[in-house]
């Protein structure tokens, strides 16, 4: 699978106001509440229950957990490159990223929470030591789109969160917080609307306290379908984890997101 992309996306008219988009150490926060969930569920896995499937198509539970270490070590390389100014990519490349996520994938289930803990507080040292300046630095993110270094932290609470529910350990979207829900959906539909195969659709959510958001993506010279749901819903319809059947409206078929 894929790491997940914050490169720039297409088409996204989005006529309500954003999310406010957090400092840094907020960001790093919301980062480090994932975690502990995430540390905490594979913490409690046995030698069986890290080798049954996830959600993702041909990857079990220890792919899974052995992508998320190499993917924060991905980061910390990015974090790097920004706080030194010398080119640091993600991955040597795509063919060494997947055998390190294969061979990770073989460890025992102690080993692999051992390899993600490290993993983890690597990339959260490298985070908070990154000088405020820093941030704002242009690299290049693992599908080559240029990104400023702020965008490193968005790109990993959404893999954070994702995969923790791709795990399959009885944690839903509706477990995140909901100023990370809204994140991650402004996030997903940026990614989303840059696809030439995304329907022309305006998607409408009501959050807790009150606020209505609403997203268009899709040609926006094409007639747009709406739809409707709850924001932990439309998320991960969007991202392929759940069916529509919670939501409302003329559904269309999203693409496949990884």
């Amino acid at each position: 699978m894929p790491d997940l992309d914050l490169g720039s996306g297409g088409w996204n008219h989005d006529p309500s106001p954003p999310a406010e988009v957090p400092e840094p150490t907020a960001l790093l926060s919301a980062i480090e509440n994932a975690t502990s969930w995430l540390l905490e569920t594979v913490h409690g896995l046995d030698e069986k229950e890290i080798r049954r499937h996830s959600l993702l198509p041909g990857w079990t539970r220890a792919h899974v957990v052995s992508h998320l270490a190499r993917n924060a070590d991905g980061c910390v390389n990015l974090l790097t490159w920004a706080r030194t100014g010398v080119e640091h990519p993600m991955y040597a490349s795509k063919e060494d990223r997947d055998a390190d996520i294969q061979e990770g994938s073989v460890r025992s289930r102690w080993l692999l929470y051992e390899d993600l803990r490290a993993a983890c507080a690597r990339f959260a040292q490298s985070a908070r030591k990154l000088p405020g300046a820093a941030w704002t630095a242009e690299i290049v993110g693992a599908p080559g789109k240029p990104i400023a270094a702020h965008e490193i932290l968005r790109a990993r609470l959404l893999e954070v969160w994702v995969h923790l529910v791709d795990l399959e350990c009885g944690i839903g979207f509706d477990a995140i917080p909901l100023s990370d829900v809204e994140l991650l959906l402004d996030d997903t539909i940026r990614q989303l609307a840059g696809r030439p195969d995304v329907p022309a659709t305006t998607i409408v959510t009501d959050f807790s306290d009150g606020r209505r958001r609403t997203w268009s993506i899709g040609n926006p010279q094409a007639e747009h379908r709406q739809v409707r749901g709850d924001p932990d819903m439309l998320l991960g319809w969007l991202l392929g984890r759940y069916s529509n059947e919670a939501l409302s409206g003329d559904i269309p078929r999203v693409p496949t997101w990884l």
